[in-house]
């Protein structure tokens, strides 16, 4: 699958789809039931798309709820629906695994047409790239956008370590991300990194630990199972970088972040903590892989979903994207309006976001 993504990312995978799958994350019982569709060409595959049939929007990261409730009160039904995306990860990349423009398009087609036929509701992918979205457009989807946050290395001026970076901020936001790691430091908190097979079982039970807690303190259920991370860890080792958060001789936190060290291109993912320490979360999510980053030459850093909060840390907004498809004339064309008022108020956001860029000269986008 690696080949045929234009965007390349670790998520894509076969391994990580096979994980998720192999270790009960994403299968019926969850709400995800696999209905992947390939495109050939003269006996060989010439294009691929990871596609789900689900009964709910969990796990997705572009909210359709309210679309799903105006199904409710007009006597619908919105699920089961079909969704294109990498389960439980709000990554942009290559969704239409294509060898080429035409199979891109005959993908973007047949979507449409195995949803039309499935008598589903709505047919949904989120987070393609760009030639994705051209093809989307072109098969008549409808478009809608979104904000996340990452940081960007400026081309014209590398940063070459942390120091710089904070150097380029404005005095205001420069002080405040140093009182925040003064005060993990002053905690007598420090940090270690792991990366690829470096990251053994024991830390990988930690790191797990830490991550379930995170899901209790908000009174929810983990999606990943720890067999998932065991799969990850031995098939594809090379694309975890875990920095573990150490107090007084005890491991207290960690954040794992996912990479890929030939594009340069790092994701943050997941984190927890054993106890509260103030800050901790800014330091392990944001300042040690930023740091992290900086010093192995990484070109870009992105933070995940949501959260203006990350404005403050250097994180910058970038608008993504995702495309969907209603078999109801009437709902579509609701849906068509509310997306081109929505795009337009996301268009504002983004301009008011970047006025207030922390940076004194903000960086190449």
């Amino acid at each position: 699958m690696l080949a045929l993504q234009a965007t390349p990312t670790p998520f894509m995978r076969h391994e990580y789809l096979a994980a998720l799958h192999e270790s009960g994350s994403a299968v019926p019982g969850t709400g995800w039931r696999p209905r992947f569709v390939t495109v050939e060409r003269d006996g060989r595959m010439a294009g691929a798309c990871a596609l789900y049939l689900k009964d709910h929007s969990y796990g997705e990261y572009v909210f359709d709820w309210a679309w799903a409730d105006a199904y409710r009160r007009h006597g619908l039904a919105y699920y089961p629906k079909l969704l294109a995306a990498v389960p439980f990860t709000p990554v942009p990349g290559t969704r239409l695994l294509a060898e080429d423009e035409t199979a891109r398009d005959a993908l973007a087609r047949a979507l449409i047409e195995l949803a039309s036929d499935s008598g589903v509701s709505s047919l949904h992918l989120l987070f393609p790239d760009e030639g994705d979205r051209a093809a989307l457009e072109r098969a008549g989807w409808l478009l809608r956008e979104g904000v996340q946050f990452h940081w960007a290395q400026d081309a014209s001026a590398p940063c070459p370590d942390f120091a710089t970076l904070l150097s380029r901020m404005q005095r205001e936001k420069r002080k405040k991300i140093q009182q925040e790691r003064r005060r993990v430091s002053d905690a007598g908190v420090h940090f270690e990194v792991h990366a690829g097979a470096a990251i053994d079982e024991s830390l990988w039970d930690f790191f797990h630990h830490c991550y379930t807690l995170t899901y209790e303190a908000h009174h929810s259920t983990p999606y990943l199972t720890r067999d998932f991370f065991r799969r990850v860890a031995r098939t594809m080792p090379e694309h975890w970088v875990l920095f573990v958060a150490h107090r007084g001789g005890q491991r207290i936190g960690a954040s794992l972040v996912a990479v890929d060290g030939e594009r340069k291109v790092a994701w943050g993912r997941y984190w927890g903590a054993t106890e509260y320490v103030p800050c901790l979360h800014f330091e392990a999510c944001y300042y040690q892989p930023l740091a992290w980053c900086l010093t192995n030459g990484y070109q870009r850093f992105e933070g995940g979903a949501q959260g203006e909060h990350k404005m403050a840390r250097g994180l910058m907004p970038v608008r993504t994207s995702s495309a969907h498809w209603l078999s109801h004339p009437r709902f579509s064309a609701a849906v068509a309006d509310f997306l081109a008022s929505e795009s337009a108020g996301i268009g504002r956001y983004v301009d008011e976001l970047r006025d207030r860029s922390p940076f004194k000269d903000e960086p190449a986008a």
